[in-house]
């Protein structure tokens, strides 16, 4: 009876033929905010949130970071998600995050597009200055954020990364270079996800390929506080013309 039910199985596998991760391309929307000034061309601050949250909220800690004058545009990430409410009985909320380590790379080639595809829109309107252009990230998207800065060496001003980590493949990644982009890196000693054991070597590891980087600690959780916002909108004001 074994036997013959292994021959039953071998004829159906062979009759089904069948083939799996087959591809067909669509095209999504991708979301954003754009805060503009009256004189342009402009600084520019994009900005990118981290995992759950949304582009609203990103352009609400971006303003209080941009120095005036600045133009800001807050990108929302392209894989949302379910929320819990906030209350029982509470309706579903719902966020947005950038990837997962299903296929990772190509969540990172739709952020390098994107970017690309703003950076150049802007610049081509007036709205910002090609040589002032500032990227901010915070948790999730700080690493993918410094993929694009040493993916795109002569493209951004400076890049600022807020509660993240690095781009995990920093050592073995070809495409990464020297950047002319200087980098203020902001870490909170409370952190539970990016540690401080975790980001021991962050600054020395930005420094090969940084024109600079400031590295600072804050008593802080995986979070944004006051004084990370204060420091950051001093050091854009310190890098606008250097």
């Amino acid at each position: 009876m074994i036997a013959d039910a292994l021959e039953i199985l071998d004829t159906t596998d062979q009759m089904t033929n069948s083939t799996s991760d087959l591809v067909i391309k669509a095209e999504i929307n991708l979301y954003y905010d754009l805060h503009v000034v009256q004189s342009s061309p402009a600084p520019l601050l994009i900005a990118l949130h981290g995992y759950g949250a949304n582009k609203r909220q990103m352009m609400r800690e971006a303003q209080q970071m941009a120095p005036e004058g600045f133009a800001i545009l807050s990108l929302q990430g392209f894989h949302q998600h379910m929320r819990d409410p906030k209350e029982k009985g509470g309706p579903l909320r719902f966020g947005f995050g950038w990837l997962t380590n299903y296929r990772p790379e190509e969540s990172v080639e739709i952020h390098h597009q994107a970017l690309l595809e703003l950076i150049d829109k802007l610049i081509s309107e007036g709205v910002a200055d090609k040589t002032k252009i500032f990227l901010v990230g915070f948790s999730q998207s700080c690493a993918l954020n410094y993929r694009f800065a040493f993916t795109h060496p002569d493209l951004l001003r400076g890049v600022v990364g807020i509660c993240g980590g690095i781009p995990g493949d920093w050592e073995t990644n070809e495409n990464y270079r020297s950047t002319r982009a200087d980098v203020f890196h902001l870490a909170g000693t409370r952190d539970e996800f990016y540690t401080p054991e975790r980001i021991r070597d962050y600054e020395k590891q930005l420094g090969t390929r940084a024109h600079s980087v400031t590295f600072k600690r804050y008593d802080a959780a995986h979070e944004f506080v006051q004084e990370m916002r204060d420091d950051v909108k001093s050091w854009l004001t310190q890098h606008l013309n250097a």
